[in-house]
């Protein structure tokens, strides 16, 4: 039998050329190329002070692909500096080290300016490009009306400078807005942990309103019950919003919920639910209190209510209590879920320096590559 020999229909030869590993990040770079953003990014924030210094959008597009990417630390921008291929195709010739990303985190968070300086600091700065692509994106949407859900949120770090939180564990609680209807960040605050989830709601809520692009609104608002406040009522109010805020407990709302008649209970998923009219002291209008109620767990060695109480209050009209219940419900995927995605799904659920201005740089890079 004689022996086969098999002819190749190609030939093979040795190549120079670099690969990628991670050909998906050139997707977004080019991404990031279209819109814009390293002038962007170098417009809104200081340049270098030498003629040997990196541009910003140096230091700032290679964080934003290694948190795209999956990255989360600072060290893990050493995977792309060594990626020649991808650095071949997206032309980051200039590149630093992770180290000098880190040294220009704090050193740009920290920053003062001199008296004339046109240029901000590092999180001012880049607030300018978060609300620049904001506004882009939000215009290529045909609504013009939105749902604002708002929530503060824990970051667990062990730095030299962070507070204790109100769960008791050293970190910060930055605030952050959703439009509901699109999934992105409308606006952010870094803060310290000890402050608290209660605190500049108002002004935080008007400070989204003002990202709006002109012919966009902020149509109804979401929030839990750190935003239950007079104030932020009767701002809807005024400005013709809609909203369903989570109610403090206090005793007037208690004195109110024991107040319900007994008929006006009404099934509503494992539980009752039924609503009825409230006011606070500096409330312009009364609003609508809806209460939902679930069986408690008995204990035996205690007298406690049978019940356990959620309420909500609203100023949504011409609809019955389970709809308006129903609406506030889905601020749990609107916000809260995808706060998650923002700190697991990008990295902010670990900050990378000992300094609360650099964090707060890093986290404003972060809400910029989630909204991307």
């Amino acid at each position: 039998m004689g022996s086969l020999q098999t002819v190749l229909p190609f030939k093979l030869a040795a190549t120079d050329e670099s690969l990628t590993a991670h050909s998906g990040l050139a997707l977004i770079g080019e991404y990031l190329r279209a819109m814009g953003v390293r002038e962007l990014i170098d417009h809104e924030l200081p340049r270098p002070g030498s003629a040997a210094g990196y541009e910003p959008s140096a230091h700032v597009l290679p964080l934003i692909l290694m948190l795209a990417g999956g990255g989360r630390t600072l060290e893990d921008l050493r995977v792309l500096r060594n990626d020649e291929g991808l650095r071949c195709l997206l032309q980051l010739n200039d590149m630093p080290s992770s180290d000098a990303t880190g040294d220009w985190l704090r050193r740009i968070g920290a920053r003062e300016l001199s008296a004339g300086e046109s240029k901000t600091n590092g999180s001012a700065g880049l607030g300018c490009v978060n609300r620049s692509v904001f506004r882009r994106l939000l215009r290529q949407d045909d609504r013009t009306s939105y749902t604002l859900d708002i929530d503060a949120t824990q970051i667990v770090a062990e730095k030299r400078d962070a507070h204790y939180t109100y769960k008791g564990e050293k970190g910060y609680m930055p605030m952050v807005g959703h439009i509901a209807e699109l999934g992105l960040v409308a606006g952010y605050e870094f803060r310290e942990g000890n402050a608290a989830p209660a605190a500049r709601n108002l002004e935080f809520m008007q400070a989204c309103k003002r990202n709006m692009p002109k012919g966009k609104k902020i149509a109804a608002v979401r929030a839990d019950s750190a935003a239950y406040q007079a104030t932020i009522f009767n701002w809807c109010e005024e400005t013709g919003k809609v909203f369903a805020i989570g109610a403090d407990q206090d005793i007037a709302v208690k004195a109110a919920i024991r107040a319900i008649p007994k008929g006006d209970w009404k099934t509503f998923r494992d539980g009752e639910i039924a609503e009825t009219i409230h006011c606070m002291n500096k409330t312009n209008k009364a609003f609508r209190l809806i209460v939902m109620r679930r069986p408690r767990d008995q204990d035996l060695f205690e007298e406690q209510s049978p019940w356990r109480y959620h309420a909500i209050a609203s100023n949504r009209e011409n609809e019955d209590a389970a709809a308006t219940m129903e609406w506030y419900s889905k601020r749990g995927d609107h916000s809260e879920n995808r706060i998650k995605e923002l700190k697991l799904g990008f990295g902010m659920d670990y900050m990378p320096c000992g300094t609360f201005a650099a964090n707060a740089v890093f986290f404003s890079i972060g809400v910029l590559t989630y909204n991307l």
